[in-house]
């Protein structure tokens, strides 16, 4: 007879199934479902006009959207040592090979931000932003409770701080002031969920408004793209003009699958612009539903965060989240035309391995730190177990002499 995963079953699977949260993973799987049918809707116009096969972009991202998923569930499996670990390794990593970019890197329309490799093109910052997120969660909350010899602080904060200058530098080098801005934005809001005074989260706001002036100062696209967004008669706006028509055409309804028109002279339909691919053949029905997706899986775990008592979790949860939501926003917002444009993929939706694999991670680590908790030995209860589901206490994270 088939075993169920029944409360009784102790197999990992049974507890990992129990202990998950299924809310979120579904929604997960709405957005990969829904990359695969907008992929089929938007890119076959994109491939034919580069004089590409039509279904190129079709199957890789079938390929990308699969390994996605994989990634979601095995990391959705690990525990919170071993996701720590993984964001150690991933974040070295990612940083030497951010830092190769500005050496072999691909340039394109300017900065060079890819690594070419046989199968696909790789842009290493993005994996930046997951693991850039636990390793710095792990460092503010490790400084107290660790003491180094001399009953000197475990200096979290500073390695955070240096972390984000090292990466701060690397971004700005090449340039890709819409990563930098995401990374700075989680950081910030890592340090607030750490408990910065309010004097200095004022601080930290008004830095970054002189860091945007700077930038708006320094470099000639983002001066460009600010100037187009608020003044329609400056620069090209081909591309903005083209999606908001796509909306309009769409209607509340839509125009119903494979029926879109405008859809097929966006240049970027299947990447930055895949939310008008939505609007026209869908309409407002489906892009008000795909912003609840997002809104859901957020909220959720800024709720389930809230209910943590282990900071690492709380900071780690809140910054992976923060970036997931705020790269959905900045996708959606651009092609509405309510903030400037940047190039940023819609998590899971748009065309792109790099950014399929990196949000993959970021949920996968979201999952697993909220999926159970213990504390001083004692099993705490979670919403989708019994007390006797969940494991005993790990090992602490940092040897060293507890304060």
């Amino acid at each position: 007879m088939k075993r169920e995963l029944s409360r009784i079953d102790t197999r990992a699977a049974s507890r990992w199934w129990r202990n998950l949260d299924r809310v979120t993973l579904g929604c997960v799987g709405i957005l990969i479902g829904l990359g695969y049918i907008l992929m089929l809707a938007a890119s076959p116009a994109v491939a034919s006009r580069i004089g590409a096969s039509r279904d190129m972009f079709i199957f890789k991202q079938v390929a990308f959207l699969t390994l996605a998923g994989l990634i979601v569930l095995i990391t959705s499996t690990l525990s919170r040592r071993a996701i720590r670990d993984l964001a150690l390794i991933g974040g070295i990593v990612a940083l030497g090979a951010t830092a190769m970019t500005l050496v072999h890197g691909m340039e394109i329309k300017g900065a060079r931000r890819w690594i070419s490799l046989p199968v696909m093109s790789v842009q290493p910052s993005e994996f930046l932003k997951p693991c850039f997120a636990v390793v710095t969660a792990w460092l503010l909350s490790a400084r107290r409770r660790v003491v180094l010899r001399g009953n000197i602080a475990f200096p979290g904060m500073l390695l955070a701080f240096i972390g984000f200058g090292i990466i701060l530098a690397l971004l700005k080098s090449q340039p890709d002031i819409g990563m930098l801005s995401v990374i700075t934005m989680v950081f910030m809001t890592q340090l607030f969920v750490d408990g910065l005074p309010l004097y200095w989260v004022t601080g930290c706001v008004a830095s970054m408004v002189v860091a945007f002036g700077m930038a708006y100062i320094s470099f000639p696209h983002v001066r460009s793209r600010v100037q187009r967004f608020l003044h329609p008669d400056v620069g090209d706006h081909y591309q903005i003009d083209t999606a908001l028509r796509a909306f309009g055409n769409g209607g509340l309804t839509g125009r119903g699958p494979g029926e879109g028109r405008v859809k097929d002279m966006l240049p970027d339909a299947h990447a930055d612009f895949v939310f008008a691919v939505a609007g026209e053949e869908y309409g407002l029905v489906l892009c008000v539903g795909i912003i609840a997706v997002f809104g859901t899986i957020v909220l959720r775990t800024l709720l389930k965060a809230m209910r943590e008592d282990d900071p690492f979790i709380i900071i780690a949860a809140s910054g992976l989240v923060t970036g997931f939501g705020l790269q959905a926003f900045v996708n959606m917002g651009s092609t509405l035309h309510l903030i400037p444009t940047k190039g940023m993929t819609l998590p899971f939706i748009s065309y792109g391995g790099s950014s399929a694999m990196s949000v993959a991670l970021t949920m996968g680590m979201v999952l697993a730190l909220t999926r159970h908790h213990t504390k001083q030995g004692k099993v705490i209860q979670t919403a989708n177990a019994p007390l006797n589901d969940v494991p005993l206490q790990e090992a602490p994270l940092i040897e060293g002499r507890r304060s």
